[in-house]
């Protein structure tokens, strides 16, 4: 995918809340068709980053690009109008509503005329169960089924077809394996790859270097609000990546301070 058309960039991009700097000079890409996995530990800015990805906080300075067209979000709504849909940490789903409900969460399709339109349950159901099979999770066959019977994963699932069928070109997962088992994780990291196959750009946000070697294309390294690291698969080693994201600091010499402290 080296000729793909760059989707999303970022030039320069500060952010500032009063006298605290966040986010330091970055640049990043994501093509379509490719997953930007950025890593980092806790408070290396991975969520004020995404929050100004997804139009939740404007740049201090520096831009956001589109298709190469530099663009301003108003919020979240026009992020999502403009094709950047957020999956986060537990899929944004709503337990004690049924599958097709939802799915199409304040865009149900209705039937009827005026005051008297309703919602089309078996619209919502036929489309919600459809989309959701196609993404692999094949168990599902009742769109009336509620959402709190999931597994973690298909929640996740659920969350990211439902982004896809309503346009998403760029998918940002938050930490989507954080909270899963291995066998829940490897579903997830399966609809990782089947967005990408769909020509989606995907940058997958994580702190586990293995979920990320496995789906990854292109790697970014975070660190206390700058990009420490830019690389492609196949550069770095698990344990440099290891490395990097502890700040520079080898894990073998980690290893032996906390045995040392024991």
């Amino acid at each position: 995918m080296n000729d793909a058309k760059t989707v999303l960039e970022l030039r320069n991009v500060d952010k500032s809340f009063g006298p605290i700097d966040v986010l330091h000079k970055i640049n990043l890409s994501v093509k379509a068709g490719e997953v930007l996995c950025l890593l980092g530990d806790n408070g290396a800015g991975k969520s004020t980053l995404i929050k100004t990805m997804a139009g939740v906080h404007a740049p201090t300075s520096g831009e956001i690009l589109m298709d190469g067209k530099p663009v301003s979000f108003s919020g979240p709504k026009a992020a999502q109008e403009a094709g950047i849909a957020c999956v986060h940490q537990f899929g944004g789903t709503f337990p004690l509503m049924s599958i097709s409900r939802s799915f199409f969460a304040g865009v149900e399709p209705t039937k009827g005329w005026g005051p008297f339109k309703v919602f089309d349950r078996k619209k919502a159901n036929e489309i919600a169960v459809h989309e959701v099979r196609n993404f692999g999770i094949t168990r599902i066959d009742d769109g009336d089924r509620l959402v709190g019977g999931l597994s973690g994963g298909e929640r996740q699932s659920l969350a990211i077809a439902r982004a896809v069928y309503f346009g998403a070109r760029v998918l940002i997962l938050d930490e989507p394996t954080a909270a899963l088992g291995v066998k829940q994780s490897a579903h997830v990291l399966r609809i990782v790859n089947e967005a990408k196959r769909r020509g989606l750009a995907v940058i997958f946000i994580t702190h586990q270097v293995m979920h990320a070697l496995a789906v990854g294309d292109h790697f970014a390294v975070l660190i206390r609000g700058a990009i420490a690291a830019d690389f492609k698969q196949g550069e770095k080693t698990r344990e440099e990546i290891a490395d990097l994201m502890a700040g520079g600091e080898s894990m073998a010499d980690l290893e032996a301070k906390v045995g040392v402290q024991a």
